[in-house]
């Protein structure tokens, strides 16, 4: 009986010791977990170098976009790699110049996806470290094959390229199909209502903005006269689909519940996070909620600034309330320059006044001038990140090489840069040069030069009356002494503009004179 007990008794206690070690690594699992932070990139779609009172803004004040900005690292020297939309979101998921990819350009809405597959993403990296990843807001970056059929599950999307969950719009806001997708199904779809688009022609009986105004609560100024939603015409023809329709001034609510309703759901989760927050704020349609009309006194494009500041602040509180606040890594950007009349009537450039959308630079969206590409940037991270203002160059395309030096990974890609330490403020060493894009012209910027080769085509866009820098001749342009390039030095400074060219036709290769014309639809 004693021998018995004692057998017992050790076997209690051999079970006590595994129950315990079990316990410690699970703690110890837990404590490494937890050492990663989480990852929140906040991405403005159109917004401007000068649209933030904390960027210089007088007329529109927006303390919450302040509030990273003055208690964060504001970075006066930052570019995304493109001055128009797809491209720019290419480059930042996948840290290549969207100029190595011919597709890269501004997509429709029935465009195939852009990123391969197979091709390496931030949220692919991060998987590899145990994030948990997602999108909510603004994709346009392609969906399925090219041949979508909206009434299926629709892919490959976000999901298949890194992203754990996704609720996106598949394009933007002024194109057709005018619905949110969850995970690569439409929401709220009905089965008898199928969904239909098409890009060239509209389907019978169905009205169109350029032939019933009289149906139109927004007039079109230019391109976006197809299909009617809401009372706003759009770019390209749908049919159907009428239950899943979005109503445009919820979007922001919309998006901004789905990406609350993401953080509270990883509070009881140990893995860390990764959120891509795409904004559709203030590309057009600008269509602010009735709680923001009027706000701004700059008609809607400066009223749904306010609103997305708003969304922007009620986001934070809920990284607070949920005590994330102190393990997250908040990046705030633009994908490229702002644009006043981008195809509706709004009132943006009549209410203007003394606003200044690109803050001192020359150009906006569209422009291979410092107002298409440079943009506001932002790195906020409570307790780690110093306030301050760094004046190092730094691009978009760094954040996947950058993201990876954080997390301990060593995935890296020829053009995206290890900037972590300037990112973090510990440095001032940032790039030396990167080159810069608008709808297939390419640039270069090197130390304080900004060198832009000659291009044909019109010198500025009169449907956006927005200067595009197409010249006959090289310009070259000392980007600190003359921020608003007004003064082009290539005749007076020969041995510079020669170095540059010379190097950009290094990084950039042959053939790049060869470009597509803008065009507006």
């Amino acid at each position: 009986m004693m021998r018995n007990s004692s057998f017992m008794n050790c076997l209690a206690c051999l079970a006590a010791i595994l129950l315990w070690t079990r316990c410690q690594s699970k703690e110890s699992t837990k404590e490494t977990e937890a050492k990663l932070p989480n990852i929140v990139v906040i991405y403005m779609d159109d917004l401007g170098y000068g649209e933030l009172s904390a960027y210089g803004a007088t007329e529109l004040q927006t303390p919450n976009m302040d509030r990273l900005a003055n208690e964060g690292m504001k970075f006066t020297n930052a570019y995304a790699s493109s001055a128009t939309c797809t491209p720019s979101r290419y480059a930042l998921l996948t840290g290549v110049y969207p100029w190595r990819n011919e597709n890269a350009k501004i997509l429709p809405g029935t465009a195939p996806l852009l990123i391969d597959v197979d091709q390496m993403t931030i949220p692919k990296m991060l998987k590899t470290k145990g994030y948990h990843t997602s999108i909510v807001g603004k994709w346009h970056l392609g969906l399925g094959d090219g041949n979508v059929d909206w009434n299926q599950k629709v892919s490959p999307g976000p999901n298949e390229v890194g992203f754990d969950y996704s609720y996106i719009m598949a394009a933007t806001q002024d194109r057709v199909p005018t619905v949110y997708i969850e995970n690569g199904h439409v929401v709220g779809l009905e089965k008898d209502d199928p969904i239909l688009v098409d890009y060239e022609n509209n389907f019978e009986g169905e009205p169109t903005g350029k032939d019933n105004p009289e149906l139109l609560k927004m007039m079109w100024h230019h391109g976006h006269n197809n299909s009617i939603v809401n009372g706003i015409p759009r770019i390209g023809f749908m049919k159907g689909g009428e239950n899943a329709k979005w109503i445009d001034e919820d979007m922001a609510d919309e998006f901004l519940g789905k990406a609350q309703d993401y953080i509270r759901g990883r509070k009881n989760e140990s893995a860390p996070f990764f959120l891509y927050y795409a904004f559709q704020q203030p590309h057009v349609p600008r269509t602010p909620h009735p709680r923001f009309v009027g706000a701004s006194g700059m008609g809607p494009r400066g009223d749904v600034i306010l609103e997305a500041d708003w969304c922007i602040g009620e986001f934070m509180k809920t990284l607070e309330d949920e005590g994330f606040l102190e393990n997250t890594l908040v990046i705030f950007s633009s994908d490229n320059g702002p644009v006043l009349n981008d195809g509706y009537y709004d009132d943006a450039v009549e209410k203007l006044g003394n606003y200044k959308p690109s803050g001192p630079f020359r150009g906006g969206k569209y422009s291979l001038f410092e107002g298409g590409t440079r943009i506001s940037f932002v790195t906020y991270w409570k307790g780690k990140i110093k306030p301050g203002v760094s004046e190092a160059l730094v691009s978009q395309l760094d954040l996947l090489t950058s993201l990876s030096k954080l997390v301990g990974s060593n995935i890296a890609t020829e053009d995206s840069m290890d900037m972590l330490a300037v990112l973090m403020g510990e440095s001032t060493a940032g790039r030396e040069e990167v080159i810069l894009e608008a709808t297939t012209r390419t640039a270069l910027r090197s130390g304080d030069y900004v060198m832009i080769p000659p291009y044909e085509g019109p010198k500025i866009n009169q449907f956006v009356n927005i200067e595009l820098g197409n010249d006959s001749e090289y310009q070259l342009y000392n980007i600190k002494e003359d921020p608003g390039q007004n003064m082009n030095l290539a005749s007076s400074q020969p041995e510079v503009l020669e170095r540059l060219v010379k190097r950009f036709e290094e990084l950039r290769g042959g053939g790049y004179d060869k470009i597509e014309q803008l065009e507006l639809k």
